[in-house]
């Protein structure tokens, strides 16, 4: 590995650290936020939350510095790592330990969404298209994510609802990558460009509404619970827009296109999996498997 081969995967390294130790902050504010509260008006007066807002904003200096220095193909499979450092770390701040089970499930699902990544490789499409051609996929992915977010409205249990939550998240995740490219590209035209166009409203909707609902399922249930589906959601949504809108395809055939699909089922199942194992971290309905075992609460927020 060239020397800035090696920068480029130090970098994602870190940053998948500091993306871990986000969430794991701030999955811990939202989850000592009782159910009757405002979530966001709790939440903005934790410190501890904010500390998380800025190890993301780091992690995404980092990412984009990785991916200066080297291939998606190295950076990619590497920040999905986050989950493989956020759910010790996590443990590490319940007091508790993670078993053999939960351990080959995080293993499984990393490794199978680096295959996706790295074997599908995508070729590069359009950076946008016609408001037209995005109407029916994007209408889909917005349909499955008000399905998801609907079902958790009902009475279930919270590693369901957080799945559910982070499956949403996640999604509006990944539709607000597919818009990003444009919208930075359209910065060299001027603010007028950038204020003027659909896409930049678009990406800031789905990204605030994605942070939102990744909140609500940090609140729902413990972080294995829901962290998995954030991470899956993302990069399917945006290689499904990419596909069916900008004209992007993946590069397999044969043995490539079986083990990318079954890539995709292992994604799914374990995510599933993790769920379940998580459920006996959430005690009840209206707490989170990684709050503090004696029913205390975050300092920051109850007052």
């Amino acid at each position: 590995m060239t020397g800035t081969a090696a920068a480029s995967a130090a970098c994602a390294l870190a940053a998948a650290v500091l993306f871990a130790a986000a969430s794991v902050a701030q999955q811990r504010s939202a989850a000592a936020v009782p159910g009757g509260r405002s979530l966001l008006g709790a939440l903005i007066r934790s410190p501890r939350w904010w500390a998380g807002i800025v190890g993301d904003g780091g992690g995404y200096l980092l990412q984009v510095a990785a991916l200066a220095l080297g291939a998606i193909l190295i950076v990619q499979p590497l920040l999905v790592t986050s989950l493989l450092f956020a759910l010790p770390m996590s443990a590490v701040v319940a007091g508790r330990r993670i078993d053999r089970t939960t351990w080959i499930l995080a293993g499984a699902l990393c490794v199978s969404l680096a295959v996706f990544l790295v074997v599908g490789n995508p070729t590069e499409g359009q950076i946008d298209a016609a408001a037209r051609h995005w109407a029916l996929p994007l209408a889909t992915v917005l349909a499955v994510v008000a399905t998801a977010a609907t079902a958790a409205l009902f009475p279930l249990g919270p590693h369901t609802r957080a799945l559910l939550l982070g499956t949403a998240g996640g999604l509006l995740f990944g539709v607000a990558v597919v818009f990003t490219k444009h919208v930075t590209d359209l910065f060299e035209h001027g603010p007028g460009a950038v204020l003027g166009s659909w896409q930049t409203w678009a990406l800031i909707a789905a990204g605030l509404t994605g942070g939102y609902l990744q909140q609500l399922a940090f609140q729902a249930g413990a972080l294995g619970a829901s962290l998995p589906a954030l991470t899956i959601g993302e990069p399917l949504a945006a290689v499904f827009l990419g596909m069916t809108v900008l004209g992007e395809r993946l590069r397999v055939d044969g043995a490539a296109l079986a083990a990318v699909a079954a890539a995709v089922v292992v994604m799914l199942a374990t995510t599933i999996a993790l769920s379940r194992d998580q459920a006996h971290l959430t005690p009840d309905a209206t707490g989170s498997g990684d709050a503090d075992p004696h029913g205390a609460t975050d300092p920051d927020i109850a007052q």
